[in-house]
């Protein structure tokens, strides 16, 4: 999100500085300098000393090659802030699941996997069960799916040249000309769809939150005998209202 996205009024150099941050993370978490430079359009001088203040702080850190990383503070800030999105996201899923009977989860985008950081479980004994905390592989799950598909072209493409598109069932999508069609497919229906592509036998519904800056997406989980019986037709709108209202909640704004 470039400074001029997120409106007037703020702090320029704090508007810069999480500029140059998010491109480190859209970039995998490290970057070159020139890379810096040739996505914020920003002076090399200006580039310098915000990273010199990151670097003080923590927040960044340099590799023996020169590139920037990550730092380990940022750890902390997001651990937090995952447990937060977790509970303001658990009543909502809650609302899903008493409606469908089925495993409602809500994931983030990172890197090229999705985190799952909350969760509401059906009542069956026979159920789908997330960990909140896993990290899974985007391409094979229906939330990582979800969320690629509202991504612009741009990040949609450094996603998938750090995928490794590794099968999980023989159902998986192995190939990023694959799983570009199947981006295609969903921002045409409005929904993705796990079909035993993470694990055999259950099947996932899920919606990316509009506008939400976490990048993320919710869904519902189930057997595949199960699922079979749910109407697509009903669950997706109300899918869709529940993630609207989640990124009111998220993003009052």
């Amino acid at each position: 999100m470039t400074p001029a996205e997120r409106g007037s009024g703020g702090v320029q150099s704090v508007d810069r500085t999480f500029e140059l941050l998010e491109l480190m993370a859209d970039a995998g978490g490290e970057v070159a300098l020139s890379q810096l430079a040739a996505g914020s359009g920003l002076p090399l001088p200006t580039i310098h000393r915000l990273m010199r203040t990151l670097l003080a702080g923590g927040y960044v850190r340099q590799q023996p090659s020169r590139r920037y990383a990550l730092g380990p503070r940022l750890i902390r800030l997001g651990e937090t802030a995952s447990r937060a999105l977790g509970s303001w996201a658990r009543p909502y899923l809650a609302e899903l699941t008493e409606a469908t009977g089925e495993t409602s989860n809500m994931a983030v985008l990172d890197g090229d996997q999705v985190v799952y950081v909350a969760q509401a479980p059906s009542r069956h004994s026979m159920r789908m069960f997330t960990e909140v905390g896993r990290r899974v592989d985007a391409h094979c799950t229906a939330v990582g799916k979800a969320v690629l598909a509202q991504l612009p072209e741009e990040a949609v493409g450094q996603v998938l040249a750090r995928a490794t598109m590794r099968p999980q069932t023989d159902r998986s999508i192995t190939t990023v000309a694959a799983m570009r069609a199947e981006l295609d497919t969903i921002r045409a229906r409005g929904y993705a769809v796990d079909d035993g592509e993470q694990e055999v036998g259950v099947r996932c519904l899920a919606v990316a939150v509009p506008g939400a800056h976490a990048n993320a997406a919710i869904s519902i989980s189930g057997p595949e005998a199960r699922m079979g019986l749910i109407s697509v037709d009903e669950v997706v709108p109300l899918l869709h209202r529940v993630a609207q209202s989640l990124a009111h909640e998220l993003d009052p704004g």
